[in-house]
């Protein structure tokens, strides 16, 4: 038989790798060396546990304020006396509060009186030591105005405003080692009752040192005359910035430049954004340390590309690409950055959970996050895995099996 009429020899086909094969050698490679497998993955957990933990936190101290911000409203407004050019305090007129309550939008309004005199426990403590408490004669409505609360006992009536009772607010009574009603405390030579004690407040915190007595009897044992130091006032919500437009000429139509006008909720919404901030800057903070697992990865690979040269040289030998031995490396880069991304993301959520239960809010773990966290990691232990994956695939088979 002639060369010609000789069959043709079979065609070898090319080796091919599955993916499921990469994803076995990937996990093999990183099995083997369990150690430094564990202690880079840890490295990567690290930096992404640092970014989810931050923004988990961030996520659930702004959706708490956010959440105050809509329990308590952004429509209250307060008015104060202001300061002339000479630095002297100006009053507001006995006028204000009523003149403030003809405003259309204005939907309540309660003010404040300070009162000259101090709360004492005994009689035996000076007038003088006043502990930071302010004594206050206030409206009957100054609560629903607020939208406070009483933590222990009731707040003032119609029946008890003109008798020796106070409320205390929630610092004042810790101040003075007051658990509820009941106790009697000194107020210049007079004995008050305790009638309760409020629970703080949290657009006017000022207040939660202030011990409240009634205006009758403000008026009666202390000589008040009946002005008003702060002035509250809610409004309908679309008319805030129109009605602030309007308060101090309302409120002191002869000195309307020395009134002061403040917003209580614009500092629940400045914390909101001071906490956004913050969180990009530690945000950053964790992406560096996420680099520095990646130098990680990228070392260990290196350093099984040196390791494993008599294998890579085998596998070359056997009919391994260079495609595929470049794909082994990477794979098991993406599957180390993987595994630590994981890791990170289930640590840094629980993080964030636990101390936002801690401090009393609704825990909230951004999908972002998460999703976020891992995509990082997979991204860093691609790049990690690049060159010492090239450098891998460069390795001459003789040259490895002859080292080897």
């Amino acid at each position: 038989m002639t060369s010609g009429a000789r069959a043709a020899a079979p065609r070898i086909p090319p080796s091919r790798l599955h993916l499921r094969d990469l994803l076995s050698i990937g996990l093999v490679g990183i099995a083997a060396r369990k150690v430094r497998s564990t202690l880079t993955a840890a490295g990567i957990a690290i930096g992404i546990a640092a970014m989810v933990a931050v923004l988990s936190i961030s996520e659930s101290s702004r959706a708490d304020l956010l959440a105050a911000l809509d329990r308590l409203g952004t429509n209250l407004l307060t008015v104060s006396p202001g300061f002339s050019f000479t630095g002297d305090a100006v009053l507001l007129p006995a006028t204000a509060a009523p003149m403030i309550a003809r405003i259309g939008p204005v939907e309540a309004v309660s003010s404040l009186g300070t009162v000259e005199t101090s709360v004492r426990r005994t009689d035996r403590i000076p007038e003088e030591e006043t502990r930071g408490i302010v004594v206050q004669a206030t409206d009957l409505d100054l609560l629903d105005t607020l939208r406070g609360r009483v933590a222990v006992g009731r707040f003032l009536d119609a029946a008890t405003e003109r008798y020796p009772a106070v409320v205390l607010g929630w610092t004042a009574a810790e101040r003075l080692g007051i658990g509820g009603p009941g106790v009697r405390v000194r107020m210049g030579d007079e004995w008050f009752s305790v009638l309760g004690i409020l629970a703080p407040i949290e657009l006017a915190g000022d207040l939660d040192s202030v011990a409240f007595i009634g205006r009758p009897v403000a008026e009666e044992r202390f000589d008040h005359d009946g002005t008003s130091t702060t002035i509250y006032l809610r409004t309908a919500q679309d008319s805030v910035n129109a009605v602030r437009d309007v308060l101090a000429a309302t409120a002191n139509p002869e000195s309307p430049n020395e009134v002061g006008i403040a917003r209580p909720s614009d500092a629940l919404e400045a914390r909101a954004v001071a906490a956004t901030a913050f969180t990009a800057l530690f945000v950053g903070l964790g992406a560096v340390a996420l680099v520095v697992g990646g130098v990680g990865v990228a070392n260990v690979m290196l350093m099984s590309v040196l390791e494993r040269r008599s294998e890579i040289g085998l596998r070359r030998a056997l009919g391994a690409t260079r495609r595929q031995i470049a794909l082994q490396f990477v794979a098991e880069a993406l599957t180390l950055a993987f595994l630590g991304g994981l890791l990170g993301v289930a640590i840094g959520a629980g993080i964030g959970i636990a101390y936002a239960i801690s401090q009393g809010w609704s825990p909230v773990v951004p999908p972002i996050a998460l999703g976020g966290g891992l995509l990082a990691a997979v991204v860093i232990g691609a790049v990690a895995g690049l060159y010492p994956s090239l450098r891998a695939a460069r390795v001459s088979p003789t040259d490895a099996l002859r080292g080897g």
